[in-house]
């Protein structure tokens, strides 16, 4: 399949994103992986994209798109493919259906997790990582077995510094402004999945597979 999940900055596109498709065999493109691995990198265009994303800002349309487009061409998204993360606006959405368009491969469904802004903060601020091997805690959710410690490798974790309570704040009212928009946009095309994000992750995995196989029946 050719799915795209939407929802506010913390409710758990990443972690949805990668149980969909191992299940389905195709990849998970995270443009926020994408653009953090840049700024790891220190990448030209990591630099430009630290520039926003250090203001809880988002990165401007026509980066995302160039740096999409070259990923969308690699063969191992032939198959299929689900996005995390993009398009975040009305002009991204558009510039996506224009490159699907070209090849007759057009998005079959968009995924929405519904979550209310008083846990997405709690969510976003409490969150840890390893900065050795990535992987991931949360001080309330998902709480390493030693505070502040990876228990894989005992590296001292660390909190993104866009995972401040000012910042996801403001990273909410750019998504109401900038990426809200979309929900609208795909449910005129008739492949928009609402659904409630408020529960276990797992739970949240059996809502969207239900879903999701729903629209295979429907459009077999």
């Amino acid at each position: 399949m050719r799915i795209l999940l939407l929802g506010k900055p913390g409710s758990g596109k990443g972690t949805q994103s990668k149980h969909i498709a191992a299940s389905r065999g195709i990849p998970a493109i995270s443009t926020g992986d994408l653009i953090r691995q840049a700024i790891r990198d220190g990448t030209e265009l990591g630099v430009r994209f630290k520039s926003f994303t250090d203001r809880g800002l988002l990165v401007p349309d026509d980066l995302m798109i160039e740096m999409v487009a070259e990923r969308l061409a690699k063969p191992d998204c032939k198959p299929g493919f689900l996005l995390d993360g993009f398009p975040r606006t009305v002009p991204q959405a558009e510039a996506l259906d224009r490159m699907l368009a070209e090849k007759a491969t057009p998005l079959q469904a968009a995924v929405n997790l519904d979550v209310p802004d008083d846990i997405l903060v709690e969510r976003a601020t409490g969150r840890r990582s390893c900065p050795k091997d990535g992987t991931s805690y949360h001080i309330k959710f998902k709480p390493p077995k030693t505070l502040g410690v990876c228990d894989a490798c005992g590296t001292a974790l660390i909190q993104r510094p866009d995972d401040t309570e000012d910042l996801v704040k403001s990273r909410l009212e750019e998504y109401r402004n900038k990426t809200q928009p979309l929900v609208a946009f795909y449910q005129a095309r008739g492949i928009l999945i609402d659904l409630d994000g408020v529960a276990t992750p797992e739970q949240v995995e059996r809502r969207i597979e239900s879903a999701l196989n729903n629209t295979v029946r429907a459009t077999a």
